[in-house]
């Protein structure tokens, strides 16, 4: 479920309960201002003495039963409203992680951060605290006036005056505060989002010392916000006075007017002080009415930007009958003449190639030729513009996507780690939760028992966000050990070596050499971590533009023999070995 109104369906029976209970409380209320013109008249009035006891027990009766029924009232409001955001949060982060990457490529993080918070927090009021006492001011202001109408006509029509002028100021005042939560909401985002941007990226402020320009920055962000909030508070002082002019004006006109009825003869004193208590209890509603209507529209306009949010769909769909792959293990993987474009522009053309199961293919290529966007599409994080990549014969568009993703053990060039344990980080993309054998296997095969092992809570040693505290090689070595401990039929090695030196990027590749099960894609720089491959792709501008073995290219002396000298420096290596 996505709208609000579908959860309010939902529990509506919890609603009723909380609503009976509510009208009983207010029922109890109205009944006080009768016992109280009873005592008055009556006991005060006539002297009838023996009426006291029985009507001061009716008025301990009626706190009790106030204090029970509002107890129960507000307990079924909060667990409702707490179910309700509950269920709103729960979805809308599910909803969000089905997007694909595109949606994150050009929304703020701060921004989604303020929805799944922020404004499911506003929703969750409005449907609990704020909205009850909607409903208590609504019912209570209308069983008021049903008492008041059948105590006096002639005084009811004070309060009829009064609350068309408050109704029509609180529509006003909704619908200004509206637009002012609207612009609020939006300036929220900006500001998580500088704030978050800054604590994440504290190490690249520091090392550029832009602490001065970032806190600039964030003070104007800041000032923006603390303009808009003034701008509401102006809003309401302009309407809140108006509220408690009629709320204070009310009950003091009744008593004059109510006086002049008194000494007439038209109505008794106790009637008096009875309408006069009912004058008393409309007041608290009309002063509410403002802060209520304040809320309630940062409640609305919240919902709206989560429905914006639910309104976005994933570019990534799966196909409405999926095929399974019967031996993944054994399947090949095929770019069949594929072309990618993104946002106009041509990142991948006409790129094809097969994969052997069991065989290393190499990627090369100079920063922005295009290595990635082939893992990105292969994972389906992007559907190719033409072409088909197929694996074991099926197209990927045909695979669901936790298939199509369980095939490959990725290890990205840009290395997240999350803040959790060593174990949890490792074993994150198992469906299972692996042994800790497993967990140290893998550790081992990507050289990096030893310094986990020194840790001082070994595989529980909690990593700081985004692996704060390691070295960038600790980093990529934990990484590998998250796909080798995968064991999935395809390994992919997105340059992932980069921040390893030779001797550990050597011990890696002959560990990989070994693993004749599995299939490699490598992307690389270094010629050092592709020349084994059993074919060698090298990619200029999303084109193929040399492409076998690393001694047919040695030999072909283009652009892979000139990376070659580049990298060793020694023109009499020209044969080719590899490193």
């Amino acid at each position: 479920m996505t709208k609000v109104s579908a959860y309010i369906r939902k529990y509506w029976y919890m609603y009723a309960a909380a609503l009976v209970c509510m009208v009983i409380q207010v029922g109890l209320d109205m009944v006080s201002p009768q016992v109280t013109a009873r005592l008055i008249d009556d006991v005060l009035g006539k002297g009838k003495a023996g009426l006291l006891p029985g009507l001061l027990l009716m008025i301990f009766i009626i706190g009790a039963g106030r204090a029970v029924f509002g107890y129960w009232k507000e307990f079924i409001f909060d667990k409702t409203a707490s179910r309700i955001g509950n269920g709103i949060r729960e979805t809308l982060f599910t909803h969000i992680q089905g997007l694909s990457v595109d949606y994150f490529d050009r929304t703020n993080t701060g921004e989604l951060m303020s929805r799944v918070k922020d404004d499911v927090d506003r929703i969750w009021n409005a449907t609990g605290f704020v909205g009850m006492l909607v409903l208590e001011v609504s019912i209570h202001t209308a069983i008021i006036l049903v008492c008041m109408f059948r105590l006096n006509r002639e005084l009811f029509i004070i309060p009829v005056i009064a609350m068309p002028l408050v109704a029509v100021t609180a529509i006003i005042l909704e619908k200004k505060l509206g637009k002012v939560y609207e612009e609020i909401s939006e300036e929220t985002a900006v500001l998580n989002t500088v704030a978050q941007e800054n604590i994440s990226g504290v190490h690249t402020v520091k090392a550029f010392a832009r602490e001065p320009f970032e806190i600039k920055k964030f003070l104007s962000h800041n000032q923006r916000y603390y303009e808009l909030n003034m701008k509401q508070s102006k809003v309401l002082m302009r309407y809140q006075p108006l509220f408690q002019l009629v709320s204070r004006l009310l009950p003091i006109i009744a008593v004059i007017c109510g006086g002049f009825l008194v000494i007439d003869g038209k109505i008794t004193l106790g009637t008096l002080g009875a309408f006069s208590e009912y004058c008393t209890n409309i007041v608290w509603p009309m002063e509410m009415l403002g802060w209520l209507l304040n809320d309630l529209a940062s409640g609305v306009a919240s919902n709206r930007k989560i429905q914006k949010i639910f309104a976005q769909q994933s570019a990534i769909q799966e196909a409405d009958e999926t095929v399974s792959l019967v031996t993944p293990e054994s399947a090949s993987l095929e770019f069949d003449h594929v072309t990618w474009k993104a946002e106009d522009k041509e990142i991948l053309k006409d790129v094809s190639f097969v994969l052997e199961p069991g065989k290393t293919l190499g990627i090369m290529g100079a920063t922005g030729s295009g290595k990635t966007s082939i893992v990105q599409l292969l994972m389906r994080l992007f559907d190719v513009t033409k072409g088909e990549i197929r694996i074991g014969g099926v197209d990927i568009r045909k695979l669901s996507l936790e298939e199509l993703r369980r095939f490959a053990a990725p290890v990205l060039q840009d290395v997240f780690l999350f803040s959790d344990t060593v174990r949890a980080n490792v074993s994150m993309g198992c469906k299972e939760q692996p042994e800790d054998e497993q967990i140290w296997m893998a550790l081992r095969d990507s050289c990096a028992e030893e310094f986990v092992g020194e840790l001082k809570d070994g595989l529980d040693t909690l990593i700081g966000e985004r692996g704060v505290g390691l070295s960038g090689g600790q980093k990529q070595r934990i990484s590998m050990a998250r796909a080798f401990v995968r064991n999935a039929p395809l390994l992919i090695l997105d340059d992932s070596t980069s921040a390893l030196d030779m001797e550990t990027e050597r011990d890696i590749q002959r560990l990989l050499d070994g693993k004749k099960s599995q299939s490699r894609l490598i992307i690389a720089h270094r010629i050092s971590a592709v020349c084994r491959a059993d074919e060698i792709i090298v990619l200029e501008e999303g084109r193929i533009k040399e492409r076998g073995t690393h001694r047919q290219l040695m030999e072909k002396k283009g652009y892979y023999y000139e990376t070659y000298l580049l990298q060793y420096g020694a023109e009499e290596r020209g044969e080719g070995e590899c490193q």
